[in-house]
């Protein structure tokens, strides 16, 4: 059981980070530290507010599977279906965000709060408190990718371990550090910042993909041990 929870510890920080790299979050993340840098002077204050940021974005997804998973746990037949059948149901969902990943079906939604640019530019120019808000409240801005990944694959994992802090948390660390990684290039060579958006571009395309295919195999895997094979 150890094994099982730092393997789902392992994979909620690599979930969070592709979530970090996946495009419409990584312009986002980008457009956000390249703003709150602007309005700020000294390479240490610019790495501090993409901290910031950072921890923003962490709070927001901890919080938020918080509130879904006490939802879930306080309600006493809801916790009983889902000990019953969580493995029946996790397989198949693997399965759909793994297709999903992989293009073979498309959905086009976003969750998203649109800021003004006025309250855009307030925010930045809050210094920490700011880079921490603008931080959570992008994180509340999901896309298809980063909304299949969090309530497709996330907060289903959290679920089957009871964990409504530890695995959400790492998962909003592994967010976070490409955006500190951007928020150091930033610092110190504003010029990186393109051609390392570049790289991350590509990184992303095939990390996708694998990511798509360790789900359809863990989920068929699932559906085998805990559907087809009681059947047999």
């Amino acid at each position: 059981m150890e094994s099982d929870f730092l393997i789902a510890i392992g994979s909620a920080l690599w979930l969070g980070i592709l979530t970090s790299i996946s495009p419409c979050p990584l312009a986002t993340n980008i457009a956000a530290v390249s703003y709150i840098g602007k309005n700020i002077k000294g390479a240490n204050k610019t790495i501090w507010s993409g901290v910031f940021y950072s921890l923003g974005r962490v709070l927001a997804y901890v919080i938020l599977a918080a509130l879904i998973l006490w939802s879930f746990f306080s309600i006493p037949e809801l916790g009983r279906f889902f000990q019953k059948y969580m493995n029946l149901i996790i397989g198949p969902g693997l399965i759909l965000v793994g297709l999903f990943l992989l293009n073979v079906f498309k959905v086009n939604f976003s969750l998203s709060g649109n800021l003004s640019d006025k309250m855009q530019g307030k925010l930045a120019n809050s210094g920490y408190f700011g880079a921490t808000a603008l931080g959570f409240i992008f994180a509340l801005t999901f896309c298809p990718v980063s909304a299949g990944l969090y309530f497709g694959s996330l907060i289903p994992m959290s679920m089957s371990f009871n964990s409504i802090f530890i695995i959400p948390t790492v998962y909003g660390l592994g967010t976070a550090l490409p955006v500190l990684i951007f928020a150091v290039m930033l610092a110190f060579s504003a010029n990186k910042i393109a051609k390392a958006f570049d790289n991350v571009n590509k990184f992303q395309n095939w990390a996708i993909k694998i990511t798509g295919w360790v789900f359809i195999a863990v989920g068929l895997y699932f559906v085998w041990r805990h559907i087809i094979s009681p059947m047999l």
